[in-house]
């Protein structure tokens, strides 16, 4: 039921819209600061090592790569990139970047430019937590491992100031994709204050983020707003009310849907996220499947779900022609004591799990129903919490072994989740490594047939449930509060992207109903 909703959703959203490839048309007398509020938390700007979807929201105003998102349907479109040539044998890219690029400070941007950042961003030191996604292209994983120092043997080459040579392990039909993420920006680490995107950053305080329109930009005449205002807020009743009085034009933080004077402005839509819970199986007791699998059989999936909107039993959010999985068996409690008693536990063995979560109301009314049910099975659990703020950055020091996430795709493909789970892959905090799993990925990299392709991930995703690695709760819903009526070039999508260069403002229009006076 859940499956059939999502395509029926996009099936219908993009039925419903139709983007023209050509740069919007707007008056540019109408145009003013764009007022955003977001919640309050601090930036990361670093489009290297920022993983937030606030952060990558101004990033992708502060940077562009080689490829952008079409704001509508976010397929990846030419940016810096002019053209590009796929070999026959499809293991060569050729990319011809646009002429005449700089970025904002005047400094010239090249294939050279994407080279040196590669090189950067794939540093063993750096750790960035999405190099991995490059591991597609001939010698980055060894070089981003350590395992190989000489750069000059990864498949990263400039021509010359306008081509960029990419060799590939093997064909990579979503490549364009995964460069449209803010990691592959045209970005100059040791230069601080030099943009490529249609932007520029003016302030950064605790209390506001302001960028101005990069006038060395590609396609500045294009970018209709001259400044964008980020306020950060948690304050529900404010931001709400800053809304409803016009000072505000999109928030995108904490609202009062309840106060929100014109209803047709709230937009919520299902989004190309799930929250789950995982277990650090790269050693100890929890790097056993049966010891994973006891607890997952023992826990109560029910509870753990009733407040969500979009309940799940798998990672990855059901795209049309995405095959349906298995997901996690029902409850057993029988099941779960044998699986203990095979490993090793019971009677005076005692197991003892260490849950790590957000402190919040909600998770501490998770921990309590996982610590119940799993005390019926003999099993101990301490819990520990921690701010917000402080998870993330955590997740790989803190000594527990049940961690909790809401992850967002930043690509929209299957592969956005997957590569969570890879054995090599920079963005794999849980440490599990499965030789079937990676083959199946890799396999699925040459497909050209995206329902064929699909096919190989969901074969990959059944054995991440079966060994029971993750226990999924939900699918996201975004919630945004956006004055449709003066605000263009603002489309609600599964990934909650929305490029700032295309926002602009026209004439609102009237309320209904409304009659004027002569």
């Amino acid at each position: 039921m859940v499956k059939r909703f999502f395509v029926i959703f996009f099936c219908v959203l993009a039925a419903c819209f139709v983007f023209a490839n050509s740069e919007p048309v707007f008056n540019k007398e109408l145009q003013r600061e764009f007022v955003i509020i977001d919640s309050a938390h601090p930036y990361n700007l670093n489009p290297f090592t920022a993983t937030y979807t606030n952060d990558a929201r101004v990033l992708i105003g502060l940077y562009e790569g080689l490829f952008s998102y079409n704001p509508l349907t976010l397929e990846p479109e030419p940016a810096i990139a002019d053209s590009f040539k796929i070999s026959r044998n499809k293991l060569t890219w050729t990319i011809t970047l646009k002429e005449n690029l700089t970025f904002s400070n005047g400094e010239k941007i090249t294939a050279y430019t994407f080279q040196n950042a590669w090189r950067c961003l794939l540093d063993p030191a750096l750790n960035a937590p999405f190099a991995s996604l490059l591991d597609c292209i001939k010698g980055a994983e060894e070089y981003r491992t350590g395992k190989n120092t000489d750069f000059s043997s990864v498949g990263i080459v400039a021509k010359d100031d306008r081509t960029l040579v990419l060799k590939l392990n093997g064909p990579t039909e979503h490549l364009a994709k995964l460069l449209c993420h803010h990691s592959f920006s045209a970005y100059l680490p040791d230069v601080p204050g030099a943009y490529s995107g249609p932007f520029v950053l003016k302030e950064l305080t605790k209390d506001n983020v302001v960028l101005e329109k990069n006038e060395k930009y590609r396609a500045k005449d294009t970018v209709p707003l001259s400044s964008i205002r980020f306020i950060l807020s948690d304050d529900r009743e404010k931001n709400t009310y800053m809304f409803n009085t016009g000072k505000a034009d999109w928030v995108t933080g904490p609202l009062d849907t309840s106060s929100v004077l014109n209803s047709s402005s709230l937009s919520v839509s299902p989004q190309f996220g799930t929250e789950y819970l995982f277990f650090k199986a790269d050693s100890g007791v929890f790097s056993n499947p049966d010891v994973r699998n006891a607890l997952i059989y023992a826990a109560p999936i029910d509870e753990l779900r009733a407040a969500s909107l979009i309940q799940t039993n798998s990672l990855v959010l059901p795209l049309s022609d995405y095959p349906e999985i298995f997901g996690l068996p029902d409850p057993e409690e029988e099941t779960a004591l044998a699986l203990l008693k095979k490993a090793g536990y019971g009677g005076s063995e005692k197991l003892t799990v260490r849950l790590c979560l957000i402190d919040s109301e909600y998770s501490h009314s998770q921990a309590e129903l996982l610590q119940k049910a799993w005390e019926k099975i003999g099993v101990e659990t301490i819990c520990s919490f921690l701010p917000s703020g402080e998870y993330l950055n955590a997740v790989e020091t803190e000594k527990a072994d049940i961690f909790s996430y809401i992850w967002i795709g930043d690509f929209a493909d299957p592969l956005a989740f997957l590569e969570l789970f890879r054995g090599s892959s920079s963005l794999n905090v849980s440490g599990w490594a499965n030789q079937n799993y990676d083959s199946l990925l890799n396999e699925a990299a040459t497909i050209k047939e995206s329902s064929k392709r699909y096919e190989k991930l969901a074969e990959a995703e059944q054995i991440l449930i079966d060994d029971g690695v993750i226990i999924p709760i939900s699918h996201t819903v975004s919630l945004n509060l956006v004055d449709f009526s003066s605000v263009k070039g603002w489309f609600s999508n599964a990934l909650d992207i929305h490029p700032l260069r295309y926002l602009y403002f026209v004439l609102p229009d009237p309320y209904p109903n409304l009659v004027m006076a002569k």
